[in-house]
């Protein structure tokens, strides 16, 4: 044991000697979230018998302070509200796409190591059910690519909801039946 101390003791002070102290570590770079407003913020949607609307839209891009450099790509986020407006139709929903056009009317792609900005209604959506009946509401938070493109000032004009549902008949029946209660006499044991 006296041994293993002694040589150990003589390795720090020879490292120490020829110079191999710890370098000054270089700082680590800083990365903000770089925010951009989506204006309007809220927007009301329609598709078919599907009616609701878009809440908290913003844009987020995670930078490298100083340089400039994206760490993260820009992503968009909001709360999907979404109701079955119909009164006899329930619906599935199946999913849903954002699309973005640019001001000359032309979709802007998203880039190709990235994600389409599909909407999936997930086990949280509607209390773990993708169905919506009648009058029923559901909401979900959205986190979706948004292309780098379209950062640029005043090249995006508007954001498209394509939403993917199954409609199916809803209806709510009353069936009465006819019965009776003896003869008015209680029966005895």
């Amino acid at each position: 044991m006296r041994r293993a101390i002694s040589v150990a003791t003589i390795a720090a002070v020879a490292a120490a000697g020829f110079g191999c102290a710890q370098k000054p570590s270089t700082p680590a770079a800083v990365i903000e979230d770089k925010i951009y407003a989506v204006s309007p913020d809220q927007v009301m949607v329609k598709a078919g018998i599907v009616t609701g609307e878009v809440t908290e839209m913003k844009v987020t891009e995670r930078v490298e302070q100083g340089s400039g450099r994206v760490d993260s790509p820009a992503k968009l986020t909001g709360k999907l509200k979404l109701t079955n407006s119909s009164t006899d139709q329930t619906v599935r929903m199946l999913g849903g796409k954002l699309i973005y056009i640019d001001d000359q009317g032309q979709v802007i792609k998203i880039e190709q190591a990235r994600t389409e900005p599909a909407i999936k209604f997930t086990a949280s959506y509607n209390n773990g059910a993708d169905r919506l009946d009648p009058g029923q509401d559901a909401t979900q938070a959205v986190e979706v690519d948004f292309p780098a493109e379209a950062l640029k000032a005043k090249k995006l004009k508007e954001i498209r909801l394509e939403l993917a549902y199954i409609p199916s008949a809803y209806k709510m029946q009353t069936a009465n039946f006819s019965v009776s209660i003896g003869d008015g006499t209680a029966a005895k044991k």
